[in-house]
Order: C-alpha cells, then structure tokens, then sequence
C-alpha cells in the first residue's frame, strides 16, 4: 500500500508533508522528523484519517502548538495530525465555542471582548485549546475544568462523540481524553458576565505575573514538573542548587527553576538528560519523586499533546 497516494484521496484539501522536521512545531524547537505530517483542513478529513490509521494499524499523534511536548529526536512514526485549521470562535449567550486549533489565549481574549469572566487565568497559556482541554490546563488559580461544560471529541477509531462533564474525569493536569486518547474537536466554556474593566485588570495582573518569573527570553517548553503533593518543583530544584545546571544546549532556568529553556540549539535528548538528572538529584536530597508534566513523545506511545 502506497500511503501518501492514500492519504491523498482520503484528504480533499489537507496538505501532506513526507518526512516533515518536527523542530518547526514545537516551542522549544527540537524534534526528530514526523513520517507524515498532515495540516487538516476540514472535520471530515480528520474523521477519514484517523480511521484509517486505526484500520491499517499506523501509530497517530496530534500534535496542536506544540507548547507543552518534547519530540524525540529520533522522529515520529506513522501521521502526525495539526488541527490548527480548527479555529474558529463563537459566542452563545454566556458560552464560548472554540475549536480545538485556537489558541486558549485568544479564547481568552474573546472573553473579554464580550464581557466574560472564568477564563481570565488563560491569557498567558501559550497552546491550543485542544491541548489546555486534553492536559487540564491551569494557572493563577483556575483550570480548564472550572468552565468546562461540553467536548466534541473522535475516539481513536475515529467515532464522533460528545462529552459533558460527568465524562471529563478530570485530575490535575490529566483527563478522559488524555486517558483515552482522544481528538478534541471543539470546547463550550460556560462564563458569567463581568465588566470588561475588572477582567482586563485581572489579566494585566496575570500577564505581569507571568512576566516577571518566568524565562519568556528563551524557548520553553513551559512547566516541566507537576506540583509535588506538599512542596512546590521549582523550590525543591532551587533548594537542590540546580538553578542553571545545563546539559548540551538545554539548561534548568536561572529565572524560574521549575523551566528548562533551550539556550545555545539543544536537542530532545539533552532535555530528557536534563529531566532525568534533575529527578534523580531533587529526589536524592527531598525524597520526592518529581513527575513531569511536560510530554516526551517518539519514544511509546501516540496520542494529543499541546
């Protein structure tokens, strides 16, 4: 079976690249070549795709921005699938309908706009809302499932579904979709009006935050580890005097110990070197296990990230 030639019939208007460098698609640039990189460009080519990756047995991974994953070096096997074309967002009354390509910031924004509170935490998330959906995402206090209200979602045998929030089965940083393995196709966020005022003023306050602790100067995969039942990871590699440590070009912030930034062309594997040592050392010296958040990807398993 010729792949590409199949997938060009399956797909009317996706683009379908061969042996795509999947530095160019993620946050911190690093990343391995993809076999076949699809950008979507309608419902019913995704449908047509993921079905028939799962009938040919052909490992497929969705990737969204990219912000919160490390690519292995080696590549990816198989489709990886962008629903970046997924973007468009609506409001209905008091809800915010976004498809899974756009960005939780401009999700954000959108609230404002229309006079919106709940997803003011998200100004500064740097991802698709498909990603802040699949991870749980959160900051300043909120999280996706705060206002989470509805999921319109393909299992892996590309089956349409729609999810409510007896289904989510969220966690921190984790869900059904996650667990499942699920491809997000558009969210409803339930919000409360607000005055526009009291909402850019919150997101202001958010931004500065964001500002002034973390390494916005550099790629970032964003926060590396899940917060540790009881302690804070930053503090514990701080405390650990790992601030800085740098393995090939990927080094532990000097700015914000809970991130590694790419400083001088670092590659996949120095940041899962980099992971590994500073796991081993905070775990030495706190006898905590320090779990990631971040998504290793290319080394077992396919499945949606960022």
């Amino acid at each position: 079976m010729n792949i590409t030639e199949t997938l060009k019939q399956l797909c009317t208007d996706s683009l379908i690249y061969s042996q795509e460098p999947m530095s160019k698609h993620t946050y911190i640039k690093v990343g391995g070549v993809a076999e076949y990189y699809i950008q979507a460009k309608n419902t019913d080519d995704v449908e047509r795709i993921v079905q028939f990756a799962y009938t040919h047995h052909i490992p497929l991974t969705l990737i969204g921005k990219g912000a919160n994953v490390i690519i292995s070096d080696n590549g990816l096997q198989g489709i990886v699938l962008n629903l970046d074309f997924l973007n468009e967002i609506r409001i209905e009354n008091k809800d915010i309908i976004a498809g899974s390509g756009a960005t939780i910031i401009d999700v954000s924004r959108s609230a404002l706009a229309n006079g919106l509170s709940g997803l003011e935490f998200a100004c500064g998330i740097p991802g698709s809302t498909g990603g802040a959906v699949f991870m749980n995402a959160g900051a300043y206090g909120g999280e996706v499932s705060d206002v989470l209200i509805e999921v319109s979602a393909l299992t892996m045998k590309g089956e349409r579904i729609t999810l409510t929030p007896s289904d989510f089965q969220f966690a921190y940083r984790s869900s059904v979709f996650a667990k499942q393995r699920m491809i997000i196709l558009e969210a409803r966020f339930r919000l409360l009006d607000g005055k526009k005022l009291d909402i850019q003023e919150k997101m202001n306050e958010f931004t500065a935050l964001r500002e002034s602790k973390q390494p916005l100067e550099y790629p970032s995969c964003g926060s590396v580890f899940k917060r540790p039942p009881g302690h804070f990871a930053g503090k514990l590699i701080q405390d650990s005097g790992l601030q800085g440590l740098t393995i090939g070009g990927a080094q532990v912030s000097t700015k914000h110990a809970g991130f590694m930034v790419n400083v001088n062309e670092a590659t996949a594997t120095d940041y899962i070197e980099l992971i590994r040592k500073v796991q081993g050392i905070v775990n030495e010296k706190f006898k905590v296990n320090l779990e990631r958040e971040v998504q290793i990807i290319g080394e077992d398993d396919t499945t949606e990230r960022g």
